[in-house]
């Protein structure tokens, strides 16, 4: 009777307790940075749309929309949902991409030595394998599925999505630089990192890369002004001259063929691609243009870029903490993503120890070990408990879960995302574990890219 008693109460006391029923146990056993980065990992399969694979270790997540395409007749099942929402948008997907290429790249030691190569590998697969699909013909590639507006209006697991899901591309009559580059990019990056595991493989991801990068360079636009749908939510502020240099390169890094780098040194002149940026991300990639080519080339012209650029970022104004404060959206992301280019430039031999050791404190400050507030999901007790995110917000299917249900409940969302990094702070350092708060406590796939590159440079030490 105590014990049915005890049950009861523990029902009434609501979804605070929730959470100890619905959690699967961290499924990262290492420590530190090596425990971080393995989380990172864990985080992009609670991310992954499609078919899920036998091996998914995010067990709370099951197959979802293996419909997408269907309106226009092509396979578009795969790939990552965006953040706490279920749009699959291709502009950031491609660059989350790219980063998860870079780090596997130049930090694969970091990633064997924490024992996530595999992993690493499997989660820009998953991306990959989606842009083979999207990339119908040279110059056709489906760029989104999914309405914004449509989805946002849904609170509910992607298992239960019933709502039109359309399929958007750019073509040669409707044309985007910036998403045709950047997908090449990914695919070029990626074509290193399977180059000696699947030779097969990584020769298809560079013949689509080609393509691509091809095509966006011949037929140029902003990719928004083709796929209107996603100006309100991934516009490309910076035009398309970024990423058709951070394209290049990275086509040039895959080949060794000096048109590409050629290509790449034109481009930078033609978009000022060495003037000091505000920012590195989903959106400017010029600091990223400046730190590969300090690494390939080490010409003056482009260390001395990069190290503006950082020069610039480590004055930039902080929180009293210590993290550099770029942008209210995302702030966590904009100081991993500056990090990860201070890791690259310790690596590129520019003013390596400053920035490696203000990187190292910025991703330091990220865990929380610097300040004991941790930003990353399930790192520690000091984690984020609720997270701007659906899936996570929901108990184990089949049970109901609907916004009313999921904004209501006071406890920690159910399951546990594993490895997200939260939006972050203010300015003031000030922060609210708050699932209705979508700028300090929403997640992204964009948001653990440059992160995760980070945490394996920081493994190598």
């Amino acid at each position: 009777m105590k014990v049915l008693l005890l049950l009861f109460a523990l029902y009434q006391a609501g979804s605070c307790m929730a959470p100890e029923v619905y959690n699967i146990a961290n499924p990262c056993s290492s420590s530190g940075y090596a425990q971080a980065l393995c989380m990172s990992y864990v985080f992009y399969e609670a991310q992954r749309s499609g078919a899920l694979p036998s091996d998914q270790r995010v067990t709370w997540r099951q197959d979802s929309a293996l419909a997408d395409g269907s309106d226009v007749g092509v396979d578009l099942t795969g790939g990552y949902y965006d953040a706490g929402d279920h749009v699959k948008f291709g502009f950031p997907m491609a660059f989350t991409a790219t980063m998860l290429g870079w780090g596997l790249v130049d930090f694969e030691a970091g990633h064997s030595s924490a024992g996530q190569l595999d992993y690493g590998r499997a989660a820009l697969k998953w991306a990959t394998d989606y842009f083979i699909k999207a990339h119908t013909s040279a110059t056709e590639l489906y760029g989104q599925v999914g309405d914004g507006d449509t989805d946002h209006a849904f609170w509910g697991r992607p298992e239960d999505m019933t709502m039109w899901r359309p399929s958007y591309k750019i073509d040669a009559g409707a044309p985007g630089s910036d998403l045709a580059g950047e997908t090449a990019a990914a695919l070029a990056a990626a074509s290193i990192v399977f180059q000696n595991s699947d030779a097969s493989y990584s020769a298809t991801l560079l013949s689509h890369a080609r393509e691509l990068f091809d095509f966006a360079d011949q037929y140029r636009d902003v990719y928004t002004n083709s796929i209107t749908a996603a100006a309100n939510f991934y516009n490309s502020w910076s035009g398309y001259g970024d990423e058709l240099c951070w394209s290049a390169i990275w086509l040039y890094r895959a080949t060794g063929e000096q048109t590409y780098l050629d290509r790449a040194k034109g481009l930078w002149d033609e978009f000022g691609v060495g003037n000091t940026p505000s920012e590195f991300s989903w959106d400017n990639k010029n600091a990223g243009s400046q730190a590969l080519l300090s690494l390939i080339d080490g010409g003056s012209t482009y260390t001395s870029a990069l190290s503006s650029f950082l020069n610039s970022v480590r004055s930039h104004a902080t929180t009293p903490g210590g993290m550099v404060y770029i942008s209210e959206w995302g702030s966590a992301r904009h100081a991993a993503n500056v990090a990860f280019i201070g890791l690259v430039a310790n690596k590129a031999g520019v003013d390596a120890s400053t920035n490696y050791n203000w990187a190292k404190g910025q991703i330091d400050y990220l865990l929380g070990t610097s300040t004991g507030r941790s930003f990353v999901v399930g790192y520690d007790s000091s984690s984020p408990e609720r997270p701007h995110h659906r899936s996570s917000s929901c108990p184990d299917i089949p049970e109901a879960c609907d916004g009313n249900w999921a904004m209501t409940q006071s406890g920690p969302n159910p399951q546990t995302l594993y490895g997200a990094l939260v939006g972050g702070p203010a300015q003031d350092g000030s922060y609210t574990d708050d699932r209705n708060d979508y700028v300090k406590n929403e997640v992204a796939c964009d948001y653990n890219a440059a992160f995760t590159g980070a945490l394996a440079a920081l493994v190598e030490g």
